[in-house]
């Protein structure tokens, strides 16, 4: 029994230890909390695939009523905006090419000639590809207002299969629903992994790890009061982007909190595993923060974040496997958008137990062995 409150005796305080060399900095507690809030808030605003500002450019060879007309049904919309009216196709290339456009609509000179004869009347349009999400939605818009302007050309005559949409978890579609959810695991994972590489990184090259090493404290709980301080620092960031979704930005959340921090938790072990251990293999903290950048921008792209998973190709499916953010993403927009339970989560949090299995002992063992 004496062991054991002198084990826990020794681990609170070394835990303190590491706790007060974070918050004592100043500069440290500016990192801890300014960039997950102003990230969270990046993102809410900037990370966005809603089409709201759409710049579009006009070659009118009919330059008729009817083609005046479609025009200014697309200037309505309060989404397109035109920023050109050009006179010859060959000038297409050059505001699609810069970017100054984000598509160009050309109407053909016979175009009220067609339409008064009841033929097919063609519009080209052309969209500026390299941003597909934008590209798409602006094409969609596009084809709804040429439906609504066909409508009154002949009103009789209704199309023969009509489309009823029903979104489930996201009822206006809206992006912000989607990304902020995600960011509440990834803006955290970024911080913790930084956090924890550089702990050991810092002491190596400040000299103080050696003196750790000879004191009565154990590997075992050198490893744990580099880890515990992590964790609640990590928590507490993923906690400050929650708070931002419910209440800056008003997204409902309809699964339940003990589940949400419940892997939350279990991610927040996985990621300060990693972090240990590529601070363990780090003989300074330049190698620390080379390793954690090469390191985080994989798992971003990887995690389903911003691409479906289905998407990308199968090695790189098989890939992410390896990697923790994928589960936690899933997981976090499950419990906060669809309401799942723990036991849906299940399947995304042995995933997050085997990494940590994997990474803390790895990362104990490389302490023990201390590689440099």
């Amino acid at each position: 029994m004496n062991w054991l409150l002198a084990f826990f005796y020794r681990l609170i305080n070394i835990c303190t230890k590491e706790l007060l060399a974070v918050l004592k900095d100043p500069s440290s507690r500016v990192i801890l909390i300014v960039p997950p809030l102003m990230q969270s808030l990046l993102f809410g605003y900037a990370a966005t695939y809603d089409l709201t500002d759409a710049p579009y450019a006009v070659l009118d060879q009919s330059n008729t009523q009817v083609s005046r007309e479609l025009l200014a049904r697309i200037d309505g919309t309060g989404v397109f905006h035109r920023v050109a009216t050009l006179n010859s196709s060959d000038q297409i290339a050059s505001v699609i090419g810069n970017g100054e456009a984000l598509l160009a609509i050309q109407i053909p000179a016979d175009f009220d000639t067609r339409l008064a004869q009841g033929q097919s009347a063609p519009v080209q349009m052309i969209l500026d590809g390299r941003n597909s999400a934008t590209a798409n939605s602006a094409a969609g818009y596009i084809s709804a207002i040429v439906a609504s302007y066909n409508r009154t050309l002949s009103p009789d005559a209704g199309p023969l299969v009509s489309v009823e949409s029903r979104a489930w978890f996201n009822d206006n579609l809206q992006t912000r629903w989607i990304i902020l959810p995600g960011m509440i695991a990834a803006l955290s994972m970024i911080q913790t992994m930084m956090l924890t590489a550089l702990s050991v990184a810092r002491e190596r090259e400040q000299g103080t790890f050696d003196q750790l090493l000879v004191t009565p404290h154990t590997p075992l709980e050198i490893l744990i009061s580099k880890a515990v301080p992590s964790i609640l620092i990590g928590l507490v960031q993923s906690t400050l982007v929650l708070l931002v979704s419910l209440f800056w930005f008003q997204i409902p959340m309809a699964g339940s909190l003990v589940t949400l921090y419940i892997g939350l938790l279990m991610f927040t072990i996985a990621s300060v595993g990693i972090g240990l251990s590529i601070s363990a293999l780090s003989a300074n903290m330049h190698q620390a923060m080379l390793y954690t950048f090469v390191l985080i921008m994989p798992l971003m792209l990887l995690s389903g974040l911003a691409t479906p998973v289905e998407n990308m190709p199968d090695i790189l499916q098989s890939a992410t496997y390896l990697n923790p953010l994928r589960f936690s993403i899933h997981l976090v927009r499950a419990v906060y958008l669809e309401g799942a339970q723990l036991a849906d989560v299940v399947p995304d949090l042995i995933p997050l137990i085997i990494i940590s299995i994997v990474t803390l002992p790895l990362a104990a063992w490389l302490f023990r062995h201390r590689l440099v």
